[in-house]
């Protein structure tokens, strides 16, 4: 791999990563840019979101597409500033597709992962989920480790920094500490892609959805589902009907929602604010109240 240079753009961070000529370049966003090589491939290069993050997406990307289910962008080149990776042909969203992408979901987290938090082969401990950091450390018991490593630390931040007010916290401590009964029955870790909200869910020409940007560890396989729930999935209950086909879930599945989505709430009220802090103490209470 060559020396980055400095200040270097994405259009150079594309050329030195594959090996070609650029022909075109658009910026898309402060950190996103379009790509053409001069072999007429159209790439989409990413400035990563902080140390670690680029290989950790890198890493991500690979450990799912190894699975051989769901589709994703193939990596084209990643150094610790920059991703490059295949640009999706988009199209709207349809049944069919739904349905296929929910069976191609329930062979993902049917892959497995090593344990509950294991990172993709590859991949840092140190990683991230969106702008925010995400820790992924081992555990063998799937309530212990989802509330000391995804919703303990992101409740502290937000207590922290005054977004969740200190005689709040105890509604999702008391959550967590009833997490062995709320959980529903034990399943295996799932390979999971870990941020799979629906700008993350890309409905391409070829009527395959392809999924970006993972935050790919070991996890349960509800989480996905209640992260497609959470922020609006175009034909949802198509998804999940294609998914319930290929892998039915554990009774009481739709009542664990709420428990799955405290961890992204949680995460967004420490990114963006009291809103989302709310609906995750909304979320907790009501799993409580179950």
């Amino acid at each position: 791999m060559t020396a980055r240079p400095a200040g270097e753009g994405p259009g150079a961070a594309a050329a030195r990563l594959t090996g070609r000529a650029v022909t075109g370049e658009r910026a898309l966003s402060g950190s996103l840019a379009e790509i053409t090589l001069d072999d007429g491939r159209v790439v989409m290069v990413k400035r990563g979101d902080g140390p670690g993050s680029t290989r950790a997406e890198a890493a991500g990307l690979r450990w799912l597409a190894e699975a051989g289910t769901v589709r994703v962008p193939a990596v084209r080149g990643q150094d610790e500033t920059w991703l490059v990776t295949d640009r999706v042909p988009r199209s709207r969203p349809g049944r069919e597709a739904a349905v296929r992408f929910g069976r191609d979901l329930a062979a993902l987290h049917a892959a497995g992962a090593p344990a509950f938090g294991a990172p993709p082969p590859g991949g840092p401990v140190d990683a991230y989920i969106g702008r925010a950091p995400l820790r992924n450390v081992r555990g063998t018991d799937w309530p212990r480790w989802y509330a000391e490593h995804r919703v303990l630390p992101y409740l502290r931040r937000a207590v922290d920094q005054g977004t969740v007010r200190p005689g709040e916290a105890s509604v999702v401590e008391r959550l967590c500490g009833r997490l062995p009964e709320l959980a529903g029955p034990a399943e295996p870790p799932a390979r999971l892609h870990g941020d799979l909200w629906n700008g993350n869910v890309l409905w391409a020409r070829d009527g395959h959805v392809r999924l970006i940007d993972p935050a790919a560890h070991g996890g349960h396989r509800e989480t996905d589902l209640a992260m497609l729930r959470l922020f609006g999935c175009p034909y949802l209950e198509e998804v999940l009907e294609g998914y319930r086909e290929a892998a039915p879930l554990a009774d009481g599945w739709a009542g664990r929602v709420g428990v799955h989505q405290l961890f992204p709430l949680l995460v967004h009220a420490v990114l963006f604010g009291r809103g989302y802090a709310e609906q995750a103490l909304a979320a907790a209470r009501a799993a409580l109240a179950l």
